[in-house]
């Protein structure tokens, strides 16, 4: 059950691998390879060929420990079980029997050999999902091959160095190899026939014979303990994987290196895949990359050909750009900007790393650069000169340099806007740092505030300083600043609990506004005047910048305030703090309509501008958390909650949650029923305008819908019945004798309507009432033939007439159904006004009718309102 009545977990993004290696399938019909990679509790499947995610696996109990892959299916397992799939999105089989968690899988012709962390070998019968053979090691397993031409046979690694081949049809173990005091970490069969290739922890890779038990060569490489080891063939090539990320190509030919990606990843490199009759070789590390090299350098090396990637560090900062809701951009505390896709993996990309000269990062290795610049710790983008120049500033962490990106190129800018006074080195300038920033509407200015009290303005096109306010210092450390949609104020404000508002041209103070407390942070709404303040005692104030007075107060949060959001139509507040809570606050009704709790703090969120989603960024995560919005195709009741018996909300994972989909209502809640009536207060019919709107102008409605040609008389009819006057079609056979059968002409009546008769019988309210209910019903013609045979002209008489006025003058004084008897009264009146001012009763009835005008006491009670609100604006 979700603890939030607004937001459903969607999914989660920027998500692509972890520790758990790669693996490779060659699909026949596809006539490609698909790289399969692990995201915790789930699996994405890539194409070999355009590097595109083609599908995420259902979601695990726990997250998957080991996984493995043949033509047919994907396996993975999560604690003691082991699943396969089918397409990676459809469960095929179940295996159950292993008592401890599962730590290497692999497949084997139709069988599937799995082990655990206590040494029990099982094969599996894959169709079946029965166990085929058992078999309990004597050592703790850590790698596991099959050596080509060895029918029926598995080589298999331990952390104490040495090697077993066992035969896993008859389940005995045929030799073991000594080993080389170091554990092997990797194996993997080499092109040469009884050739293995050994990686071991130390190390060093062997090349080592089995038939003979003899070593050929070996190697030995500086990065580290050998991850993983594939080979070109084509070219005889062996590649190794090292824990420093950088991945070594050797020669076997020659019997040394060939060439080296340096730093190939940020983490170790766990998965190492080269694939077969193409020169591309896939790798995959523990942070969060994918990768494909090509080998078409020149001298033989390769270069990096497709790449899918996030942030190998949390992101410290997320915000929507644009007006379409699709892409989010990203700051992490790996130093670099990306943008997420929310409609397609395809569209995310990098803006590179934050470096302090481009042009010489180039030239060196990039990844080990001492010119990278500190992390992003916050910034703020405007659309409207996305083409002409850079459009995001981003402040970074514990440097007074400001940096500019631009959306449109992809790329970072190449303006760093740092004031003179920062750039000496003086004592007294060490430590100050930028703090915040906003970049105007207009996309021409950004405004940045620093930890020693100033604030600059700086032009964004050309990079040149355009003022500073204050004299010299405007606060004693700025944390936040803002400027209005005309480029007409600047709010600032700082950690001496004012809040002072300036000309933005003039750069002169126009007046302070003092708080409660410091202020921590700003949050914005660009299309209205709010501006939400979180103060360092964790409330919130909204301030008004056109009248520059708080206009709401919302208290609730334990712990410092992290990041807020206003929804597109400036209705709610949502906001989030290190308490775990996010909370979202109902500005006009100036209450907490809903708390989500999560496992770990919410460290950045923004608001989509189409409001489908809420995008969240968590301390310790690596992901960006999308969360679906309920209210848009379902009727939430969003009444005034408290904190009380709410339950920790996970966080969305990789894939589509289906639920969100469906976006169920949680059957607990209560949903507030409306009164049929607050006293003291007139009440619609709710019937549709076209029931009453057209009762007034039937006649020109009829006259313009009148068909063109008169309609054809009907064929002579053999008999006819007379019928009585009235809605309800009946024959009155009164007057016909049922023996005589030779009865043709019935002279007419003239007869009273049904609800003519009713209305004459009418004496009590809920008579009344029932009448007219019964015209409620009624279509506009019926009603317009019913009011208008009330005259005596028409067959009524002045008795119905003012029985009428009575049944009018009864729904007008319980104040319910107005729009329709006011409708009803101008029809009336429409017809019948002549007939009714030669009846001096008549008269008396409309006199006491329009004594109980509603509308006056509504029109009153907005004027009250109205001057209320206006006088409240004003003082």
């Amino acid at each position: 059950m979700s603890s939030s009545k607004i937001f459903l977990q969607n999914r989660a993004l920027g998500y692509v691998s972890n520790e758990i290696p790669l693996v490779t399938r060659y699909i026949n019909l596809r006539r490609e390879n698909l790289i399969i990679t692990c995201v915790g509790r789930a699996f994405h499947t890539y194409s070999s060929d355009r590097f595109q995610l083609l599908s995420v696996s259902p979601q695990h109990e726990t997250d998957i420990t080991c996984l493995a892959a043949d033509s047919y299916l994907v396996y993975t397992s999560c604690g003691n079980q082991i699943y396969a799939w089918r397409r990676g999105i459809e469960l095929k089989h179940t295996y159950t029997g292993h008592k401890a968690a599962i730590k290497l899988l692999f497949p084997f012709a139709v069988n599937l050999v799995s082990i655990d962390e206590s040494g029990a070998l099982k094969i599996w019968d894959v169709k079946t999902e029965s166990i085929y053979k058992e078999i309990q090691l004597d050592f703790t397993a850590t790698a596991i091959c099959h050596p080509p031409t060895y029918t029926n046979k598995l080589l298999i690694g331990s952390a104490e160095g040495k090697l077993q081949l066992w035969n896993i049809k008859t389940g005995t173990m045929i030799h073991e190899f000594k080993g080389w005091n170091s554990c092997v970490t990797s194996l993997e069969p080499a092109p040469a026939e009884d050739m293995m290739a050994i990686g071991l922890s130390n190390g060093k890779i062997i090349l080592h014979n089995l038939k003979f038990d003899v070593t050929n060569i070996s190697f030995t490489q500086d990065w580290g303990s050998v991850t993983r080891i594939s080979f070109l063939i084509k070219r005889q090539l062996m590649i190794t994987g090292s824990p420093k990320g950088t991945v070594v190509v050797w020669n076997l030919e020659e019997g040394k290196v060939d060439s080296l990606i340096i730093k190939a990843h940020h983490g170790p490199v766990c998965g190492l895949q080269c694939l077969p009759d193409e020169p591309l070789l896939v790798t995959s590390s523990s942070d969060n990359s994918l990768k494909m090299w090509r080998f078409d350098m020149s001298d033989g090396s390769a270069s990096l050909f497709k790449i899918r990637e996030g942030h190998f560090k949390p992101p410290v900062s997320i915000r929507f750009h644009g007006v379409d809701g699709a892409s989010i951009l990203s700051s992490g505390n790996d130093s670099s900007l990306r943008v997420f896709n929310t409609i397609t993996e395809i569209a995310n990309k990098s803006f590179g790393r934050a470096s302090y000269n481009r042009k010489a990062s180039k030239k060196k290795n990039k990844w080990a650069d001492p010119l990278i610049m500190p992390p992003i710790s916050t910034f703020t983008s405007e659309t409207t000169r996305d083409k002409e120049w850079d459009s995001i500033v981003a402040v970074h962490r514990g440097i007074p340099t400001v940096t500019t990106w631009s959306f449109d190129k992809s790329k970072m800018g190449e303006h760093k806007l740092c004031h003179e006074r920062f750039k000496k080195n003086v004592s007294g300038q060490k430590g100050i740092s930028a703090t915040c920033a906003c970049l105007t509407h207009c996309g021409n200015f950004a405004v940045i505030g620093y930890s020693s009290g100033h604030i600059d303005k700086y032009n964004i096109q050309s990079g040149l300083h355009r003022g500073t306010y204050g004299q010299p210092i405007a606060h004693k450390y700025v944390r936040g600043v803002y400027v209005d949609t005309l480029n007409q104020i600047m709010v600032s404000g700082g950690s001496d609990t004012f809040l002072q508002f300036w000309n933005f041209k003039k750069l002169n103070l126009l007046s302070k506004m003092e708080l409660e407390d410091t202020v921590s942070l700003f949050s914005w709404h660009t299309e209205s005047s709010f501006l939400a303040v979180a103060l360092d005692n964790y409330d919130i104030c909204l301030v008004d910048i056109d009248t520059r007075t708080i206009v709401r107060k919302f208290t609730g949060h334990r712990g410092p305030l992290t990041d807020m959001a206003f929804s597109p139509d400036s209705r709610w507040l949502v906001t989030s703090a290190m308490d775990s809570t996010i909370r979202t606050w109902d500005i006009p009704s100036s209450s907490m309509i809903d708390i989500l709790k999560v496992d770990t703090p919410c460290v950045s969120l923004t608001f989509s501008p189409t409001g489908s989603y809420l995008a969240t960024a968590h301390a310790d995560r690596l992901g960006i958390y999308l969360w679906f919005n309920k209210t848009l195709y379902n009727h939430v009741s969003l009444r005034p909650i408290t904190e009380e018996d709410q339950i920790t909300e996970p966080l969305p994972l990789t894939g589509i949650n289906q639920e969100s989909l469906e976006c169920p209502i949680d059957e607990d809640t209560d949903e507030y029923i409306s009164k049929v009536q607050i006293e003291n207060t007139i009440t619609m019919s709710g019937l549709n305008d076209a029931r009453w709107q057209s009762i007034l102008n039937l006649d020109a409605v009829k006259k313009r819908n009148k068909p063109l040609q008169p309609p054809k008389a009907p064929a002579a009819a053999p008999f006819f019945l007379p019928t009585i006057q009235s809605l309800d079609f009946q024959f009155d056979l009164k007057g016909v004798d049922k023996n005589d059968s030779n009865t043709k002409v019935i002279p007419e009546t003239l007869m009273q309507t049904v609800f003519a008769q009713q209305l004459l019988k009418a004496s009590s309210l809920n008579d009344y009432q029932v009448l007219f209910d019964q015209l409620k019903l009624m279509g506009p013609s019926a009603l317009n033939y019913e009011v208008r045979s009330l005259s005596p002209e028409a067959g009524g008489t002045y008795e119905l007439m003012v029985k009428f006025l009575e049944l009018l003058k009864q729904t007008s004084t319980n104040n319910k159904d107005f729009e329709l008897s006011q409708s009803y009264l101008g029809v009336f009146l429409k017809y019948n006004g002549r007939a009714l001012a030669q009846r001096p009763e008549a008269i008396n009835s409309i006199e006491q009718l329009s004594k109980h005008n509603a509308w006056e006491q509504l029109q009153d009670n907005f004027l009250l309102c109205l001057s209320i609100v206006e006088y409240m604006k004003n003082n």
